[in-house]
Parts: structure tokens; sequence; C-alpha cells
């Protein structure tokens, strides 16, 4: 008697991390972690999560779905006190919105089968659909389609005619929970951070500029050090509740030059309006290092540009030979106010 067997049940899982504080070192340290569940996990460091393919390891450590995400909670927990918040189902789709609906210390498994899946879906507002943005979801509210299952049952044509032809069918597609996008393993992208924890919860905006300032100069000298440049900037703002804000932008030019570091820096700092906020510690992450002599430098004729740069080697060395705080811009070089200590400025 022949017949053809089933495939393997997809698992797929999205992890969120939230640890204390942010730091490159830590997060491919959580990484580990996850890849001695499974080898195929897709780091995901802008939000600090990852997606992991389960499907192998679930008969590699006969366990099911749920007993294997149990099995990570735990060793994060034990090996690094890192609580995550966790997602698993069939599909990437599916494992996103079970790990946004999901607080910190919690997991959510939807299991692979049709009933399981449509009651997981079909309840939830058209918002939790991934592709479905709040633009999109107010425009299917004016036909009546407010929710997963609505858009399941909305027939493709129409669908079509509201949302377009590619965008209507991803929705339909996940909306019935299909989606056969792959787990695509890889090393996270390099980045470098540099943090800084205040003594108390830190009201006054010149101490959390002078911090930002401090971190740049830090960041600079050391990608200058490793021969690198970054393509972008991330600040990450922690409160005193311990909530997080975090933005990111583009660097104008690929550098590691510490005055251009510093100038988004402010930029990123001061858009956030932190002049009532107490802040309990600030980090800046570069982000999409490349090596140095892939730079691209826009040609100029002030010679200010070569002199500053020139005088930047210097200060590397300087600071090399003497250490790192025998240089220091002007602004940190302030008197003792506060806690600040009082250096000298070269």
């Amino acid at each position: 008697m022949s017949g053809t067997s089933r495939p393997r049940p997809r698992a797929i899982l999205r992890i969120h991390f939230h640890p204390a504080e942010r730091t490159d070192e830590l997060y491919g340290q959580l990484l580990a972690v996850v890849d001695g569940i499974s080898s195929r996990v897709e780091p995901l460091p802008a939000d600090w999560s990852a997606y992991v393919d389960l499907t192998g390891a679930l008969t590699y450590w006969g366990r099911d779905a749920e007993g294997l995400v149990a099995v990570l909670r735990l060793r994060l927990l034990a090996l690094h006190g890192v609580q995550c918040s966790a997602g698993a189902g069939p599909t990437r789709s599916i494992a996103a919105m079970a790990a946004d609906a999901t607080p910190p210390g919690a997991a959510t498994v939807v299991r692979d089968d049709p009933y399981e899946v449509a009651a997981f879906l079909r309840t939830k507002t058209a918002s939790a659909l991934p592709g479905i943005g709040p633009k999109t979801a107010k425009t299917l509210a004016r036909y009546g389609i407010t929710t997963v299952g609505d858009i399941a049952d909305t027939q493709l044509p129409t669908l079509q005619r509201i949302l377009g032809t590619t965008a209507a069918r991803l929705a339909h597609d996940r909306a019935r929970g299909i989606d056969e996008r792959p787990v695509v393993p890889g090393a996270a992208p390099r980045s470098m951070s540099a943090g800084h924890r205040f003594d108390r919860d830190e009201l006054d905006s010149g101490r959390h500029h002078r911090a930002v300032l401090g971190m740049v100069q830090e960041l600079g000298g050391r990608l200058r050090t490793s021969g690198e440049i970054a393509q972008a900037l991330t600040l990450t703002v922690t409160y005193a509740d311990r909530t997080q804000t975090t933005r990111n932008r583009s660097l104008a030019e690929h550098t590691a030059h510490s005055p251009a570091l510093a100038a988004t820096a402010r930029e990123l700092l001061t858009g956030l309006g932190l002049q009532r906020a107490r802040v309990r510690a600030l980090t800046i992450r570069a982000e999409r290092l490349r090596p140095a002599e892939h730079a691209v430098r826009q040609l100029t004729l002030d010679p200010a540009d070569d002199k500053a740069l020139l005088i930047e080697a210097v200060q590397d060395r300087a600071r090399r030979r003497y250490g790192k705080d025998v240089i220091k811009p002007a602004r940190l070089a302030l008197r003792a106010q506060h806690g600040d200590k009082r250096v000298s400025d070269a």
C-alpha cells in the first residue's frame, strides 16, 4: 500500500528580547543561545528580535513547539537574565502576530492546524496583519472590512480593486494563513555601540547632550581604530520607568568622523524633545558598518575639512598613547557640577 506522506508541520518562531540595557555584545550572546536550539536564525537587530525556523529542531529535540520555546526562554533567562516575548506558528506572519500580542516573559504558540490557525487569525483587527498599516486599515474600514476574517472572506477581485493587485493578494493569502516566506539564516549586520547610564534619573537636557557627545567621541575613535565607517546612527533613550524610545537616521555621508557623527546624534536627540523627560540611560549605536576603504568623500575646496581630519588623526594617536581622556571637546571640559568631574582640555 502506497501513499504520499503529509509534509512536516512548519514551526516558525519570532522572538523579541527585553534586556535592561542593550549592547551589541549582548545581542550576539542571545543569538548564540538561540542558535543552540536551531541553526536557522534570521537576526533582526533593529528591534532586538529574530526569526527562528524550529521545524527541524522539533524532531532533533523530541519536543513540540511549546516545549522547545519554553526551553529557549529558560536558557535566555538562566544564562543572561533576559526576558523575552515569543510567538510561534506555521508561517512568519502568524509568528510575528503572535509575538506582537505577547507580553515579556510569555509565549503564544499557534499550531499548524487549519482550525487553530483560523481561530487565531479571524478575530484579529485588520491592522494586526503584517503589511496592513493604519492608512490601509482605514481604507478597508470604509468598505466594512475591519478584521482579518473579513479580509479572508472578501473575494480577491474585490480586494484588488481596493488595495491593488499585489497588496491584495498578499493580504488575502496571509489572512488565510498562507505565507511561504522562509527564514533566511545569516549573521547580524555589523554594528558598534556606546552607552551612558546616569547616576540618577536625569532631567537636565544639557547633561543629555554632553552624554551623547561623549558617546559619539568614543564611537568615532573605535570606528577609526578598527578601520570602519558607519552608514547610520541609532539613539535609544531609557526612561525612569524603564520604557524606551528608539530613533535612527542614515548619515549624509558614510563616515567615522566624530563631528559628522555628533551632528546626526544631536539631531536625533533634539528631535525627541526630552526637556521634561526623566532619563536613566542613553545608547548610541553605529550601524551598517563597512571597511573604511569603501568610503566615498564628497570633493570640497575647503582646506578646513582636510585640516579637521588631520587633527582628528593626531588626537587619536595621543589618546592611544596617553589615555582616552587626554583630549576632549571643550563642551565636555566642564567644572564639577552635579557629579561632573573637571577635566583638562588640550
